[in-house]
């Protein structure tokens, strides 16, 4: 009996091939149309992931670090339970599961738990240089894990533009390394493992159902994880604890992943994760309209010096 796989056809949905490809090959050449629509998901993902830190900030209002995790984790999985249920999506191959077992200790997990451990004592702008670093170090692991191979160009930029945003959220912060700074790196690695596996599923099939199984998979220990957080920290249910519950299990944990994915399938792994550079700039301005942090004013020069290094990882040929 012939073995079928799925693969992402122009649409984006899932179509019967019947071969395969290889774990290690390159993403193929997208049409202008494919790479202009890869973008702008890729772009919404990066935007909903910008508001992940203050969300965080105001998740910890109300529920404890180990709580907000657990608990986030749960909403999520129920939520991408349910559309999996109600398209009755078949479950993924068996070869498939230890790729979703990475996304899920990496994106699903790891990163959520690391960040908010750090978010207790750090400030957003000083935690954003995980996301300054993560586009650099995920186009390492694709390089690792993919055989994708960018050009000279792709490199000069992206670590150009990872130094700008590196120099910038330094700055802000200071340039006082703190002890949540062990959390910050370990979250930069778990995370961009996390996003590598995934964007190589997200060829096979779509891109929610990455995350989407990667969450339910998670199940057996988010739900008693979150009964026994519960059941030690306290719980202040408050509108700002409320809202950013809501949001990093929703917008941040399942919706901002599910058209990251999609984007990554698209346009490939590495020039996708350069978008991510405009993650912190991103970020600093939703902390200064949501947690009323200021602002300095080298932001804009390094806006500008961030959108450049974008626009030529994004021209570069791999």
């Amino acid at each position: 009996m012939r073995a079928e796989s799925s693969a992402i056809d122009r649409t984006g949905i899932a179509v019967s091939t019947g071969i395969e490809p290889p774990a290690s090959a390159p993403p193929r050449n997208p049409a202008p149309a494919d790479r202009r629509s890869g973008t702008l998901q890729a772009a919404l993902g990066v935007t909903a992931f910008s508001l992940t830190f203050p969300a965080t900030a105001w998740g910890l209002e109300g529920f404890g670090p180990w709580s907000l995790v657990t608990v986030r984790c749960v909403l999520a999985a129920v939520l991408a339970g349910g559309c999996l249920l109600a398209l009755r999506v078949p479950r993924p191959a068996r070869r498939h599961l230890a790729g979703l077992a990475v996304v899920a200790a990496g994106v699903v997990l790891g990163f959520p738990l690391l960040t908010t451990l750090a978010l207790r004592t750090s400030t957003t702008a000083h935690a954003a240089v995980v996301v300054g670093l993560l586009p650099l170090t995920t186009a390492l692991f694709s390089a690792l894990r993919t055989g994708a191979r960018p050009s000279r160009t792709f490199w000069v930029a992206a670590c150009a533009g990872a130094a700008a945003v590196i120099a910038f959220t330094v700055q802000q912060s200071g340039g006082a390394l703190t002890g949540a700074d062990a959390y910050l790196f370990g979250a930069l690695l778990i995370c961009a493992a996390g996003y590598t596996e995934g964007g190589r599923l997200a060829r096979v099939m779509p891109g929610w159902q990455v995350i989407g199984w990667a969450l339910v998979l998670c199940l057996p220990l988010s739900v008693p994880g979150a009964l026994l957080a519960l059941s030690y920290e306290p719980v202040r249910l408050t509108a700002h604890g409320v809202t950013g519950l809501l949001w990093v299990a929703v917008g941040s944990q399942f919706l901002g992943l599910v058209v990251w994915y999609r984007g990554m399938a698209s346009i490939g792994i590495p020039k996708a994760s350069q978008l991510q550079l405009a993650q912190p700039l991103l970020t600093l301005v939703w902390s200064v309209l949501l947690l009323g942090e200021r602002l300095t004013p080298a932001a804009p020069l390094t806006a500008a010096a961030v959108l450049v290094c974008i626009a030529l990882t994004q021209r570069a040929r791999g």
